[in-house]
């Protein structure tokens, strides 16, 4: 798909517990806009409370598309969430509305905006090495190697996603370039959309709080009741597990660690990929920032991306 001559789609992106939901739905209600999620785990059905899925209360006040599309055991990759993107954004706007894309999974982003990095044809000897060493230990010794050779990889990947872990030293093997630096450097000819990126952005003090205090909330809410739930269903190697947030609570039910250090990892891993994500929009030259004080409401964060969304519509020709 390529835009000819529409409205250029807008996005508001940022780390985990920023606040995004609730600034989109106001911008969203402002705009007549309907959410197209840009979200890698929540587009899985069952895994409510630990990936902050928008109320059904959140979801009436502005719909959204992309939630709840996929099993907890299909692998959803990027051109899978583009083709996906693609066929919501065709629908809102065939119903005389747009789009506003919300969330902070980049690589979805970039896959929806620019196209894909492919990277080089699959080596079958190479790829099948790597996988029967995967096999041998989870991918353990995989996931340790990709550290020492591409550690922004080895953030992203979790060492329970084998399939991931082959591509990445796979690309390298072949390469002898990290698979991120690729994917950094990559771009289409031509962007599929045209578009602005609005990022919210708040001091590394206050964002730690706020995620903390969201883990505390989902604890509350019944975080241990969901994992056990799925651990019941799935396997722990299921792709939805693949990343933070149910990895930590799973290992504490296999007695790998107390509730108290799973809580603790839970914490650092979800600081952390807030981290890798600020870094991941700061590399886009699209993103325009809002700051927030930690005294700025909602509403105020919404009319400063307005703001921004508005002066860009009006610079159009």
């Amino acid at each position: 798909m390529r835009e000819t001559g529409e409205a250029r789609v807008a996005a508001i992106v940022g780390p985990t517990a920023v606040g995004k939901t609730s600034v989109a739905i106001r911008v969203a209600d402002e705009l007549g806009c309907e959410i197209v999620s840009v979200d890698s785990r929540q587009i899985y059905r069952e895994l409510d409370i630990g990936t902050a899925k928008p109320t059904a209360a959140e979801q009436a006040e502005a719909r959204h598309h992309l939630i709840d599309v996929a099993d907890p055991t299909e692998r959803f990759s990027a051109a899978m969430y583009q083709r996906a993107a693609d066929a919501a954004i065709e629908d809102i706007r065939a119903r005389g509305k747009q789009p506003l894309l919300v969330g902070g999974a980049g690589l979805y982003l970039r896959a929806l905006l620019d196209g894909l990095f492919e990277g080089p044809p699959a080596q079958r000897d190479i790829r099948e090495r790597l996988r029967e060493e995967a096999r041998g230990d989870g991918g353990e010794a995989l996931h340790r190697r990709l550290a020492e050779v591409d550690p922004a990889a080895s953030h992203r990947i979790h060492r329970n996603d084998t399939l991931r872990l082959v591509r990445a030293l796979e690309v390298y093997e072949i390469t002898g370039r990290p698979i991120s630096e690729l994917q950094n450097q990559w771009t289409g000819e031509e962007p599929r959309y045209r578009a602005v990126v609005v990022a919210l952005r708040r001091p590394r003090e206050d964002l730690n709080r706020r995620a903390n205090a969201r883990i505390r909330a989902m604890m509350e809410e019944g975080l241990l009741d969901e994992v056990c739930r799925l651990r019941e269903r799935y396997r722990r190697d299921a792709p939805a597990f693949s990343g933070y947030g149910y990895a930590e609570l799973w290992d504490h039910m296999d007695g790998r660690h107390t509730e108290e250090k799973a809580l603790e990892l839970l914490r650092r891993n979800t600081h952390r990929y807030a981290k890798r994500q600020l870094t991941w929009f700061r590399a886009d030259p699209r993103t325009s920032w809002v700051d927030i004080a930690e005294d700025a409401s909602a509403q105020d964060v919404a009319d400063a991306t307005l703001d921004i969304i508005g002066a860009d519509q009006g610079g159009q020709e």
